[in-house]
């Protein structure tokens, strides 16, 4: 079943986000090597795709998982959860309607 994740970032994450980019797109491409990512991304802390210095509020990542729990455990794994990037995380079934 898909999963959504939704994260909110601490303020001004993202000296960190960029230190942490890298492991944190690792465990994305996995998932999606897996054919098990939908879906994800940061959200701009400004109305634009190029936020700059602003940079981002969170993150949406949806992915197919076994379970809620397992959605749940791998989302606590992120290197942006472990190191203070994320402030909260939100784990959520969601079905999939369109396209």
């Amino acid at each position: 079943m898909w999963y959504a994740i939704i994260s909110e970032d601490v303020a001004n994450s993202l000296p960190l986000r960029k230190i942490h980019r890298p492991a944190h797109l690792a465990r994305l491409e996995a998932l999606a090597a897996a054919g098990r990512l939908l879906i994800a991304g940061p959200h701009p802390a400004i109305d634009s795709t190029e936020p700059g210095d602003a940079g981002f509020s969170g993150s949406l990542v949806v992915a197919d998982f076994d379970g809620l729990a397992a959605a749940e455990q791998w989302a606590s794994e992120d290197p942006y959860k472990l190191n203070g990037i994320y402030a909260k995380v939100t784990v959520k079934p969601y079905l999939k309607v369109l396209p």
